[in-house]
């Protein structure tokens, strides 16, 4: 887990806040929020703090439902799925990466469901973190 850049902070991060923490991993993010608003897998965002020693998190949803959770670190993101039964059966019958395969199998079971975390540094995560939130979309 990437530890969040905005711990402790009253106000969400600007752009600039941002781009500082991410650095490269910058375009891999901008280019998850275009691709996931573009195709209508989510709708919209927005930053939201359940706790200051948590930090900040950028919620991506489609309607009133969380798609994926964007927690920001230095150089890196965190990215959280809360996939139901249905997604998770869905996600063992598509072709991901070994890593997230893995990821899943030992992903903690809450009540919501499976809670898929994975640590994104480079553009290569970017098909598969597609491919996850489109199961989590149509599921």
């Amino acid at each position: 887990m990437t530890a969040n850049a905005f711990l402790n902070r009253p106000d969400p991060p600007t752009e600039a806040d941002l781009a500082g923490a991410l650095g490269d991993a910058q375009a891999v993010w901008n280019d998850l929020l275009r691709h996931l608003t573009s195709t209508q897998i989510a709708h919209g965002g927005g930053w939201k703090c359940h706790s200051p020693k948590w930090g900040w998190s950028f919620r991506l949803m489609k309607r009133k439902r969380t798609i994926v959770w964007l927690s920001p670190g230095r150089g890196a993101f965190d990215a959280l799925f809360i996939l139901g039964d249905k997604a998770v059966a869905a996600a063992r019958r598509t072709a991901l990466p070994a890593a997230v395969t893995a990821a899943l199998a030992t992903a903690p079971k809450y009540p919501e469901g499976t809670g898929l975390r994975l640590r994104i540094t480079s553009a290569r995560s970017l098909p598969a973190l597609r491919k996850l939130a489109a199961l989590k979309a149509a599921n």
